[in-house]
């Protein structure tokens, strides 16, 4: 973490280098941060400051928590009133802001809500310590395995090692360390250090990757051991507590719905701990159960299992929010290596059947004449299994629900849903520091494609973000080349592609003939661009953007123009292209490569928020509400609206929640940041929609 006096203002600019991410601190006067001990935080820091001010605001609206310095609660302000607070010592945290911030102050203050901003008036010149804590967090390891399942099924019985509490606050996406990584080898070996945690929790199944894949998330999660039960039932044991993974639905379904229920039970109970907040699904399911949430936070986790799991599935259900992530993963001995990564997203993952003419769903007569695939079967060739797939295959994959991203771990190019790739997660956990500028190229090889090039425009107008957007035409190989090859956040390519490669102004380009790719990101707005754009995550970017097909210059120029807007207000890759392709009837043409949660800049409210709004009477409007988990604020992030009018908090999903609102209360909660809202078929932008406009 870097402190530095902002350049522009009075006050303090704070970055992480790692995620690339920066956040401003505003005070009454010019101020010199010196550095200061990080012991002196309940709360774990990465680094700290001291500067001398009189008032210290905070330039967004962001949910703000008193406590005294040993962590004990005082008050929180999602209610949306000002507050005096006594002289004492005290620890304020921020919440929503890009990194974890917390201010430590031996003071009385007034904290107000004012003009979209925080305010923190200590009445006289006050040392506040600040200290920052980066969201990133890198796996404690790496465990090698052989194919020997068995061995996976140890390596993920050390998964919970990465847990930072097995209390309910694991819910909290940076109470979660990342599980060790997982590599093939010729034995099997843990580093020393890895010890998972004293849970009394098992999981007992049988020793084949079918089972086992599956488990990765809920064995992180509940910090268990996965202990091999050839020839019994698949169970849950903690403690003299068992519960089959059984029933009704298949084996992946039964294994999520635990994970499911136990995540969202634990987000109500925590609501009794360290975050005493108003949570409205509390508020919703509390009535339904006899369950103490104020016992059960100090119970056992044994004690909990059997409490939470003693509630029907099917009476919590209709609360428990869409899960961020659904992963298809193919059973092969390589995709063990995808393990950590799913568990650390808390993926629900479910194993898909052998491929085969007979129980692939058909594509569509739209479909088929793009893919040129037969009717019978999805593939674009025929395979009996999934040794024959390769990524010259192109097919679909059912559906999963209760997810609002989904993607595919395994060979071929799935329609719809992000192509994950080993190289580009292991990316995401190793990255380095870079520059304080977000860097982004916009390339345009096509004349008659220039419509597109005003997406130079969209990217970087945003406040507290150092952009650098340049653009590019008509570039040859050699230029091309060396664009990929310096670094850079983001290239957006506008042009042709073939089998050849990129189009240049001399001749193709072939990413297959490039040494490195520095770009991190990138959209390849060309026609069938998947495979040059796999090609790029394979020599080194994270994630991106392509085509599974040819497109029309109308169609591509407009998802273009809406993918560079969503991803300028900080939506993920996969978040982006779903809403992106509700405005177009070829978007499926489109599909995420790569490391698909990647965003380009973080969102101004923590986690993105998207609206729906219809008009329900003259003065009043039905408003959609979903919110998207990102890297920064994963899942199990609570939110707020507008704390003039909305005092509880959710756990961030989409959709979220539906609420009616006056013009004013709307008028005020679109006008705080640039937001997609979506009026019937149309999606607009919070800056441009005028409230009369909606009918």
């Amino acid at each position: 973490m870097e402190f530095r006096r902002h350049p522009d203002c009075d006050g303090l600019d704070i970055y992480d280098p790692i995620e690339n991410v920066r956040f401003a601190l505003y005070t009454s006067g010019s101020v010199q941060p010196t550095a200061v001990s990080t012991e002196q935080f309940y709360f774990p820091v990465d680094a700290a400051v001291a500067v001398e001010t009189v008032t210290l605001y905070v330039p967004k609206l962001l949910p703000v928590t008193i406590r005294t310095q040993n962590g004990e609660m005082v008050a929180e302000t999602s209610d949306g009133n000002n507050r005096s607070v006594e002289p004492g010592t005290y620890l304020i945290e921020l919440s929503t802001a890009p990194m974890k911030l917390y201010l430590a102050v031996e003071s009385g203050f007034r904290l107000e809500q004012r003009d979209g901003a925080v305010v923190l008036d200590f009445g006289a010149e006050t040392s506040v310590r600040v200290g920052a804590r980066s969201y990133h967090d890198r796996p404690a390891g790496t465990i090698t395995v052989t194919d020997d399942v068995e061995d996976v099924m140890r390596a993920l019985s050390l998964s919970g090692s990465a847990l930072k509490t097995t209390s309910p606050e694991r819910s909290f996406p940076t109470l979660r360390g990342h599980p060790p990584l997982i590599k093939r080898g010729e034995k099997f070996d843990a580093p020393d250090g890895l010890v998972r945690p004293d849970t009394a929790v098992s999981l007992v199944v049988p020793p084949d990757r079918k089972h086992v894949f599956p488990l990765a998330s809920l064995a992180y999660y509940l910090g268990a051991a996965v202990v091999s039960g050839t020839g019994t039932r698949p169970r849950l044991v903690a403690g003299e507590f068992e519960h089959e993974l059984t029933g009704a639905e298949s084996y992946e379904e039964a294994v999520n719905r635990v994970l499911r229920q136990t995540f969202f039970l634990d987000c109500l109970t925590r609501t009794e701990g360290y975050y005493q907040v108003d949570l409205h699904e509390r508020k919703q399911v509390e009535p339904l159960v006899d369950l103490d949430f104020s016992a059960l936070y100090d119970a056992p986790l044994t004690e909990q299992l059997a409490a939470y799991l003693s509630v029907p599935f099917e009476t919590l259900e209709p609360y428990i929010p869409n899960w961020r992530l659904g992963v298809d993963l193919t059973p092969t001995v390589e995709n063990a290596e995808y393990l950590p990564y799913l568990a650390d997203n808390l993926a629900l993952t479910r194993i898909p059947d052998s491929p085969n003419p007979n129980s692939v769903k058909p594509m569509s007569d739209a479909q088929s004449e793009f893919f040129r695939a037969p009717p019978s079967g999805v593939l674009a060739r025929g395979s009996d299994g999934w040794d024959a797939v390769d990524d010259r295959d192109v097919f679909q994959v059912d559906s999963m629900p209760n997810v609002i991203e989904q993607a595919w771990a395994g060979p071929g190019f799935p329609l719809k849903v992000n192509k994950l790739d080993l190289s580009a997660l292991e990316r995401r956990v190793d990255r380095v520091p870079t520059l304080d500028t977000i860097d982004i190229h916009v390339v345009c090889n096509d004349d008659k494609m220039l419509d597109e090039d005003v997406v130079k425009e969209l990217y970087g107008v945003r406040e507290f973000l150092d952009f650098d957007v340049t653009a590019h035409y008509d570039l040859t190989q050699d230029e091309l080349r060396e664009l990929l090859a310096q670094q850079s956040d983001f290239v957006h390519y506008i042009g042709h592609i073939d089998d050849r490669g990129f189009l240049c102004a001399d001749g193709s380009l072939d990413a297959h003939t490039l040494t490195e790719v520095n770009a991190t990101a990138f959209l390849l707005n060309a026609c069938e661009s998947y495979q040059q754009g796999y090609e790029l995550i394979k020599k080194g970017s994270r994630g991106g953007v392509a085509t599974l097909s040819p497109i029309g210059n109308p169609s591509a120029t407009k998802l273009g123009k809406i993918l560079a807007r969503l991803l300028n207000c900080g939506f993920p890759l996969r978040a982006a292209l779903s809403i992106a392709r509700h405005q177009s009837v070829y978007g499926y043409q489109y599909t995420v490569l790569g490391d698909g949660g990647l965003s380009l800049v973080q969102s101004e409210s923590g986690v993105p928020f998207h609206l729906n709004i219809t008009r329900s009477d003259d003065d009043r409007f039905e408003v959609i509400v979903n919110t998207f988990p990102n890297d920064i604020h994963g899942f199990g992030t609570h939110v707020n609206f507008h704390p003039d009018w909305s005092q509880e908090r959710y756990i961030a999903s989409a959709p979220l929640t539906t609420v009616t609102l006056s013009k004013n209360e709307l008028d005020s909660w679109i006008s705080c940041e640039i937001r997609p809202i979506e009026v019937g078929d149309q999606l607009y932008w919070s800056d441009e929609l005028q409230i009369s406009d909606i009918n």
